[in-house]
């Protein structure tokens, strides 16, 4: 059988070589133009091009629930405020190892297209716990120049705008753990360095009061995110987790 079959002819040969050293010369093109690879629900199966022990389910959850101790619930969050992280990240704003891993092999498409996958689920429902209510938390401290959290995250913890996350049912722990990162620096981006202001003016014990207390609420319906928000042409101040109080009457 082998015998009966013909030689390439040679200018046959030299073209197949010139297609197929063409093609691996130029994977990142072939993957641009696949769909797949473009899909978020995939990155964060898979962990896209920072591999499979990336993946974000390995850390978040299958549906983006967290761990219940120091991984947040990213699932129904602002589309455009985990772009917005995940832009954090890469630039060395917010410090993870593996996440500023992950987000660096991302592109920026990747980025969104991951953080639209999570806003798209539903947020977990939250248990509610019995927790001392926090004076800070609620009315704030005017003679120690404290804002109340609640006129950034909600009464309930659900949330302000794109810029200010919900705590609400995120372990205490991991809320805990970024007061005390935004108090050393290691966490930047919000504007006027408001929280950089606050983390700071809290003592330790405080910063476990207030995030047991966040923590705790019963938060609420989640609302319409928009994903433009993350575009830094559309978002010239890169807010993070929170931003000041509008003005009155400001719509």
């Amino acid at each position: 059988m082998l015998k009966s079959l013909k030689p390439w002819p040679v200018r046959a040969l030299i073209l197949a070589s010139a297609a197929f050293g063409a093609a691996a010369c130029n994977p990142p093109e072939t993957r641009a133009h696949d769909p797949y690879s473009a899909s978020g629900e995939l990155i964060a199966l898979s962990g896209g091009d920072a591999g499979p022990q990336n993946a974000c389910i390995a850390c978040h959850g299958l549906k983006g629930e967290g761990n219940g101790a120091g991984v947040p619930r990213i699932a129904g969050f602002g589309a455009g405020y985990l772009s917005r992280q995940m832009e954090f990240y890469a630039a060395g704003l917010r410090r993870n190892p593996d996440m500023q891993h992950l987000a660096r092999r991302l592109s920026q498409q990747q980025r969104q297209d991951v953080a639209a996958y999570y806003a798209a689920l539903p947020a977990p429902a939250i248990q509610q716990k019995a927790t001392a209510p926090s004076r800070l938390y609620i009315e704030g401290d005017s003679s120690r120049g404290l804002t109340a959290c609640a006129a950034c995250h909600g009464a309930n913890g659900e949330g302000q705008g794109e810029g200010n996350p919900p705590l609400a049912g995120q372990p205490a722990s991991y809320l805990a753990d970024q007061l005390r990162q935004w108090r050393q620096g290691e966490r930047r981006g919000d504007p006027g360095n408001l929280m950089l202001v606050i983390s700071q003016r809290l003592s330790p014990a405080e910063i476990e009061a207030v995030s047991a207390y966040a923590s705790s609420l019963p938060g609420d319906r989640p609302r319409p995110s928009r994903p433009e928000a993350s575009l830094p042409e559309r978002r010239p101040d890169p807010t993070n987790d929170v931003s000041a109080p509008r003005p009155r009457g400001a719509e």
